[in-house]
């Protein structure tokens, strides 16, 4: 009787048996990343080891190891000039397609950022009117022949012609916009919800994430990213286009086998993916790559830099040759200044380096505070919230003139010098620089409020250029009160080296490095941030201001503590990364021995036997991911680690071979009793050697009521004593990346720890620090208290989530009081009672599922792997 197919296989009494090939597909696809789950780089080197090995042997059949197959494997080992010339070209094809590979992803993150700018201006423009010679063009392709500014156009109408027609056509758009763009995301890609650095960062660090990066969350998000900045909320491209970039890399890595299946591989192909999105969002090919040095990857070698660079330039390459400006610039603010500064400004600098500095803390903790508040009140209800944003931004926004237009287009204005065509609205004018310093304070202020509620609502969202947008105004604002100092004050020797009747002050540099202060207090980036404002403005005498101002804006950030948005936004979802800097030297959290960490109580598997009953027992009843395995009851000393797919899989086959397993005991013995597994090759498995799959008896089975899986064991698992500091662990997690490491003591286990016991042993006690420090401060008061009170990022998260809880009661208890009105009106003339509304929490099942799971400040979303000591939360 034949046992059913499982897997597409099918195994039975007259069933051919698998080949060693076949095997090692059935492998390969069984030790596939399960979702929200971490990658074992420790693994996936020796993956990569052996697909190298089998190369050097001519063996070009195992998966992943490149094009080919039986025919390759012939005719590498073929002798003579045909034998030379396949194998010189079968080289030059393998190095050549990795070449290849970046640079089509490249170009697709070139063509798709092109596409993206193209509709994101035309969408922008739409709110304010359209073109009557071509509805899909621009304002400024449609007024292409106009060449002074404030000039009409007579080919643009404006929506309604006059007010109020124009002001409720502008929120009319902004709601349809927001409302489109929250609808796809949340019916076909949730993943396309928020910028994505935060998850990027994760999954280049080898946290899995399945369908992150899919073709669908690809495409929702291309096409919902102009919608959302289109609709006027205070959300950039910039960050999503990182996520989008690294979904094109992901895509096209996938059609090649090579990078299909070595998870090192992909993170090279991301990591470069995500530089390219960086050069391709600023034009910025050298501040991309930096962007992932300094910001993404914790591995970054010197032939992941250069495949990032040639990726990143191909990339900002193809851009440039679809330029989608026509103006030859790769994004709109690209400026440039002719006129040097002067020493006099350097307090100013020093102003605005500040106001980055607490502009990037103040953000930070209270959304923060809007995002714990969103997740408690509002996961089901994403597409009401954009919509509210956005009317509320477009309301707001429209009267006045810096948070009307597009962010982007605002900064070009605020970054021109006066000279070179910057007089926007007046702008430059000095009859109206104090009307301009009070719309550019309010524009700061409003811009700042909508920043923080609008950054993680449920649209592509990103806070690169609504940060650049912020310091933009405050530091045009700081430029003209330095102007209208130096003119009220011209004989003064402060500005003595002013040349008369000639500009001696540029307020659009000042707004040039309030954006550049704004962005690093926001991600907490420096050098990347000199890079990227050089290569936007060529201006090589501003070097030296824009370090000055960035160094002032990261001692302030340092001064309030805590990480970057991205950083801030891991802590919150609680996923289990580690922090790239070694923060282990001056934390008081990694101060005590690794035996105080690790976790204790265990389930192990016994090498000298256990009955298949409760190994299925136990598979069935826990939720680890791999055990480890020991000698004996008695004798626990370290033999390795099974996984729990592994083994699985094997109970599996011994079920599927022999119906009636329950008498069968396994054993886990037989480690090295194979010469190919010694070199990591494990497609000899127990199953060709089995008396009970096919084949000759084992040798190290010596009753027929036992089967040996040793060969599934591991034994490159890392072990250390129980004295080593956490600090050294830490280093060993965060260089080696493997998922666990046992805790033993000459050869005995004591314990296991992983990344997640040691997030969860930093939290709480950095948790008993604060706890300490507020009792302290109860009895004092200081700078420093106020400090703590004010920009505590987690203790202190309660004050504008609170006033937000008080608003939703108001606007509820509004609500149910017109709903009961109208019922009443309509129950008099029509019968009815009134509006039952039925249940509009409902959503399809991926959406509230990627809404709900992890959100639980007490439950990370991601589950780390564990090996018999931690459940998955």
């Amino acid at each position: 009787m034949s046992v059913p197919a499982v897997n597409g296989l099918t195994h039975g009494p007259g069933s051919p048996l698998l080949s060693a090939k076949d095997e090692e597909v059935n492998l390969e696809q069984i030790r596939r990343y399960e979702d929200f789950s971490t990658v074992d780089w420790i693994q996936d080197s020796l993956h990569e080891r052996n697909i190298r090995l089998k190369k050097v042997h001519g063996d070009y059949s195992h998966p992943g190891a490149g094009t080919g197959g039986d025919f390759a494997s012939r005719m590498h080992n073929v002798s003579g000039i045909i034998g030379m010339v396949y194998r010189f070209f079968a080289r030059m094809l393998e190095e050549g397609q990795t070449w290849v590979v970046f640079g089509l992803v490249g170009i697709g993150i070139g063509l798709n950022a092109a596409l993206i700018s193209i509709i994101t201006v035309w969408l922008s423009d739409l709110k304010m009117g359209y073109c009557t010679t071509g509805w899909w063009l621009s304002q400024k392709f449609c007024c292409a022949e106009v060449s002074e500014e404030g000039e009409a156009c007579a080919e643009w109408r404006n929506w309604g012609g006059i007010e109020p027609f124009r002001y409720m056509a502008y929120i009319f758009f902004a709601a349809l916009f927001s409302f489109s763009a929250a609808k796809l995301v949340k019916s076909f890609a949730p993943y396309a919800a928020g910028s994505g650095i935060s998850e990027i960062k994760c999954i280049i660090g080898g946290f899995i994430i399945n369908g992150y990066l899919s073709f669908w969350t690809l495409a929702i998000k291309s096409l919902t990213l102009p919608l959302a900045i289109g609709s006027g909320l205070s959300v950039g491209k910039e960050g999503p286009s990182v996520h989008v970039a690294c979904c094109v890399g992901n895509v096209i890595g996938q059609m090649f086998r090579k990078y299909r299946g070595s998870q090192i591989k992909m993170r090279e192909l991301l990591t470069a993916a995500s530089a390219a999105g960086v050069a391709v969002a600023f034009g910025s090919p050298i501040g991309g790559v930096l962007f992932a040095i300094e910001e993404m990857s914790h591995n970054f070698t010197n032939k992941t830099m250069w495949r990032s660079f040639v990726c990143a330039l191909v990339a900002t390459f193809t851009l440039s040759a679809m330029n989608p400006f026509r103006t030859g610039k790769l994004v709109l603010f690209q400026v440039s200044y002719d006129r040097d500064w002067h020493y006099f400004e350097i307090p100013a600098y020093v102003l605005i380096g500040i106001f980055g500095g607490l502009y990037g803390a103040f953000v930070i903790k209270f959304n923060l505070q809007v995002a714990a508040f969103r997740r408690k009140h509002l996961a089901a209800h994403g597409i009401y919230e954009a919509v509210t944003l956005a009317v509320l931004s477009a309301m707001i926004g429209y009267f006045n003139r810096f948070l009307r237009i597009d962010m982007t287009e605002s900064l070009e204005y605020l970054f021109k010098e006066c000279e070179g065509g910057g007089n926007y609205n007046g702008l430059c004018q000095t009859s109206t620089q104090w009307r301009m310093v009070n719309s550019l304070l309010l524009a700061t202020i409003i811009r700042t409020g909508l920043v923080i509620l609008s950054y993680g609502c449920k649209v592509p969202a990103g806070i690169f250029v609504p940060s650049m947008a912020v310091g933009a105004v405050f530091g045009r604002m700081m430029g003209i009160l330095a102007k209208a100092t130096q003119a009220a004050h011209p004989t003064s020797a402060w500005f003595a080296v002013c040349v008369p009747d000639q500009p001696c002050i540029t307020p659009g540099t000042y707004a040039f490095l309030g954006a550049a202060a704004a962005l690093g207090g926001v991600t907490r980036i420096t050098v990347t941030v000199v890079v990227i404002m050089f290569e936007l403005t060529g201006a090589l005498t501003y070097i030296l201001p824009l370090m000055i101002t960035l160094l002032v804006t990261k001692a302030v950030s340092d001064f309030f503590g805590g990480g970057g948005m991205s950083d801030q936004m891991i802590l919150f979802n609680g996923y289990p990364f580690l922090e790239k800097e070694d923060k282990e030297d001056d934390d008081h959290a990694y101060f005590e021995p690794i035996v105080n960490v690790m976790k204790r109580d265990l389930i192990v598997v016994y090498a000298d036997g256990m009955p298949v009953p409760q190994l299925e027992e136990i598979l069935q009843s826990t939720d680890y991911r791999g055990f480890p395995v020991v000698k004996s009851q008695t004798d626990p000393t370290v033999l390795g680690f099974i996984r729990k797919t592994e083994l699985r899989y094997s109970l599996d086959r011994i079920r599927r071979r022999r119906e009636d397993a329950s008498s069968l005991s396994c054993t886990f013995q037989d480690l090295d009793g194979d010469e190919q597994l010694n070199r990591g090759d494990r497609s000899q498995t127990v199953f060709d050697n089995s008396p009970y799959i096919g084949g000759p008896p084992m040798p190290a089975s010596n009753s027929s009521d036992q089967i040996d899986l040793g060969q599934y064991v591991d034994q490159t698992l890392l072990s250390v004593s129980p004295q080593l500091p956490l600090e050294i662990v830490m280093q060993m997690f965060r260089r080696m990346g493997p998922r666990v490491i046992l805790v033993a003591k000459e050869g005995k286990l004591l314990g296991l720890v992983t990344v997640k016991d040691v997030l969860k042993h930093e939290a709480a006690v950095e948790h008993l620090h604060r706890q300490q420090q507020v009792s302290v401060a109860a009895n004092t008061s200081s700078f420093q208290d106020w400090r703590d009170t004010v920009f505590n990022m987690e203790e202190n998260a309660a004050g504008l989530e609170v006033v937000l809880e008080e608003v939703l009661k108001v606007v509820k208890g509004v609500g149910e009081r017109v709903n009961s009105l109208l019922g009443h009106i309509l129950g008099r003339f029509g019968g009815v009672s009134g509006f039952t509304g039925g249940n509009r929490q409902s959503s399809p099942r991926g959406y509230a599922y990627a809404e709900t799971r992890g959100r639980d400040s007490n439950e990370p979303r991601g589950e780390e792997f564990e090996l018999g000591g931690d459940e998955d939360d």
